[in-house]
């Protein structure tokens, strides 16, 4: 069948209106009428060729939402107008130890991934959400709240389980002192759910400015870490930091604002090595970890926490036709904090 989308049909080239083919329902798909997609900043790298992989034409987009229009014939899970999302992934082998596991991100055949990807059998590419319509197999489509915002529960797909991955990986509970580097797509939703689960938060960042809406997000203290006494003051003090920052920065220091046996998580992606001192970790036992999205199982149990809590990601809803505006703008920081797309503007 037939859908609109926006699509990247070479690295040096805008996104532009794009008629894709998706697959004729099986027995086990489901047909999703997409409403929302979120803007990721690795669509950015991925549509630009930034990171070496890409194939194209590309249809970016791992942070949909949308309802259910129909579904194949043994498809238990979900039925017609059903509110669902679409993550990082649409497929994995579903028999390997990690798969068994819950951890589909880490099949050992390799998933298949949402876009710039192919299905399972590794000849059929896939294309992402800035589409009007995507098909999946229902043991990827995951149930929304009908409680969250179609728009501001997008980037939950992506951002949303990214930080709460590690957030519950390492424990993260009441009372807990949570360190967040970085205010951006990222930060800001690792400061709402440690707040939500209990913790105490503060966001260690470059930039003043960010210190109003840190607080509006729920952080409890805010640090400029351009201040070399921030790293003096703030020593021990953290049982989990969450770094989101994905440009060089020293990783060392932030490995010293840990108390004994806390543990760094890195969900942001630099795009140089990052060099760590063998005593930065072995001076408190400390744990320097990274994470990377979260399995479907996982991502169920965010949205489902997303909506006991009231937690949506801050966005900016775009139409189609303003997607290369807003890729330039995410990567000059212009937007607090997600880009996310109405999908009904590419009938315009």
């Amino acid at each position: 069948m037939q859908t609109r989308a926006y699509a990247a049909t070479a690295a040096d080239k805008p996104l532009a209106p794009l008629s894709i083919e998706r697959r004729e329902l099986r027995d086990d798909d489901v047909l999703i009428d997409v409403s929302h997609c979120g803007i990721c900043h690795s669509d950015i790298h991925q549509a630009r060729g930034e990171w070496g992989n890409s194939t194209f034409p590309m249809v970016p987009g791992h942070e949909v939402i949308g309802r259910v229009a129909r579904v194949g014939s043994n498809v238990t899970k979900f039925k017609a107008g059903d509110r669902v999302g679409i993550g990082c992934m649409v497929d994995s082998c579903r028999e390997c130890e990690s798969c068994r596991a819950g951890f589909e991100q880490f099949c050992e055949k390799g998933c298949a991934f949402t876009y710039n990807s192919t299905e399972m059998d590794r000849k059929t590419p896939t294309h992402g959400g800035y589409s009007q319509q995507l098909v999946a197999t229902q043991d990827f489509v995951l149930r929304v709240p009908e409680s969250l915002d179609p728009a501001g529960a997008a980037p939950l797909l992506c951002a949303g389980i990214t930080t709460y991955s590690p957030l519950r990986q390492f424990g993260c509970k009441k009372g807990d002192r949570v360190g967040v580097v970085g205010l951006g797509g990222l930060g800001h939703m690792a400061v709402k759910l440690a707040a939500a689960m209990g913790a105490n938060v503060t966001m260690l960042s470059t930039s003043p400015s960010k210190e109003a809406d840190a607080a509006r997000l729920g952080a409890h203290a805010f640090a400029l870490t351009k201040d070399p006494a921030t790293f003096t003051k703030l020593a021990r003090s953290f049982d989990i930091i969450i770094d989101t920052v994905s440009a060089p920065h020293d990783i060392n220091s932030y490995l010293s604002l840990l108390r004994p046996h806390g543990t760094l998580a890195l969900v942001g992606a630099p795009p140089e090595a990052l060099s760590v001192h063998p005593f930065a970790l072995i001076g408190g036992n400390y744990r320097f970890a990274g994470s990377s999205i979260g399995g479907i199982r996982e991502t169920q149990e965010m949205l489902d926490f997303c909506a006991e809590h009231k937690i949506v990601s801050d966005v900016e809803v775009i139409p189609a036709q303003k997607i290369n505006e807003a890729y330039e703008r995410v990567l000059k920081n212009d937007v607090r904090y997600r880009f996310v797309i109405d999908t009904a503007t590419l009938s315009a």
